[in-house]
């Protein structure tokens, strides 16, 4: 079944019954993450419950197929519908899923996260034809949309932004949904709580006293740091992330995103691409002066150990979000073990 990206949200909030399986794809991971939790969501209330929640990766599944069956028959240890969700998917596992979707196992829905997938994808299009699986794309905000979203989140908080402080923001938000979202919560923790049903206005001042123009500068060096493998760049990275005060879990998210584009790219050069190319084929595209760069970051990964990371950036962010830990520390531990894993092969 074939989601159009105007109908997405509905669908992710309310999805068919008939859907078993639900690919979201697309250039725009924080959207992807936004929407698989809201299809989770639709399903489980607490997405924190190990009995009714159960993570898999694409690596996972290479390595045993019949795990989607066996995780979608599993039943929950205090009843209800389970959900699984399979990381970082790829064209590699089409094959698992078209014999799973010819005879699907139990009754658990599972929510598949792909990244920028093309038309040609045989993963997007087996979840395009099936009648009982759903793709749902997630590209960035155009203009409409991404002020709509600013809108409803700070609306949502007795909040409303003046013409100008509306124009700054539609100016430094927008290329990523996640980002976005992190951006406008700090917005509204810096405004205060509301004060009766009168919404306030949110004027230029307070705009830039909250977002800068550069969030994405230091988000790009803890990044480049993280991939890289320079454990003392990163260091310093992340003092500089801390002081502009940028939310651990943007951080946890920006590397999730990048370490899911080098995934992409070992796998065109797998298949036979040189590496200059695979790297060109990166959507949205990779400005040239950063080539160089990250053909230099794929040279120190595999696509086993880039699993790995990925699956503790998961657990990252879900420690930050359940645990009430500090969540500098949990970010700053684990970008260092990647770190630490990326700079184990530049020696």
């Amino acid at each position: 079944m074939k989601i159009k990206a105007s109908d997405a949200d509905r669908f992710a909030r309310k999805p068919d019954a008939k859907v078993r399986a639900v690919l979201v794809y697309g250039p725009d991971s924080g959207l992807i993450r936004e929407r698989m939790n809201s299809l989770a969501k639709s399903v489980v209330d607490d997405l924190a419950d190990p009995f009714r929640v159960s993570d898999i990766s694409d690596g996972d599944l290479r390595q045993d197929p019949a795990r989607l069956a066996d995780e979608a028959a599993a039943i929950a240890m205090l009843g209800g519908r389970r959900i699984v969700r399979v990381r970082g998917a790829g064209d590699s596992i089409s094959k698992i899923f078209d014999g799973f979707l010819a005879d699907p196992a139990g009754d658990a829905l599972i929510i598949v996260e792909g990244g920028d997938l093309g038309p040609r994808s045989s993963l997007r299009k087996l979840f395009e034809e099936a009648a009982n699986a759903a793709a749902l794309p997630c590209y960035a905000d155009d203009a409409g949309a991404l002020e709509n979203v600013i809108r409803q989140r700070l609306g949502n908080d007795g909040l409303l932004p003046e013409p100008a402080a509306l124009d700054y923001l539609m100016a430094n938000l927008g290329s990523d949904r996640g980002v976005t979202s992190n951006e406008l919560e700090k917005l509204s923790l810096y405004m205060g709580p509301a004060k009766g049903s009168e919404k306030r206005t949110v004027t230029l001042a307070d705009a830039r006293a909250c977002i800068g123009d550069n969030s994405g500068s230091s988000l790009d060096e803890v990044v480049d740091a993280a991939a890289g493998g320079d454990l003392s760049a990163l260091d310093l990275a992340l003092t500089r992330a801390r002081s502009a005060d940028t939310h651990p879990i943007a951080l946890i998210n920006a590397l999730t995103r990048h370490l899911q584009q080098l995934h992409l790219v070992l796998a065109e050069i797998e298949s036979g691409t040189p590496a200059e190319t695979a790297v060109r084929s990166i959507r949205p595209p990779v400005h040239f002066s950063r080539s160089a760069l990250l053909r230099r970051q794929v040279s120190l990964w595999n696509r086993k150990r880039l699993d790995k990371a990925l699956s503790l950036l998961l657990e990252a962010e879900i420690q930050c979000k359940t645990t009430g830990l500090p969540e500098d520390s949990i970010c700053g531990q684990t970008l260092m073990r990647i770190a630490q894993a990326a700079g184990a092969r530049r020696r």
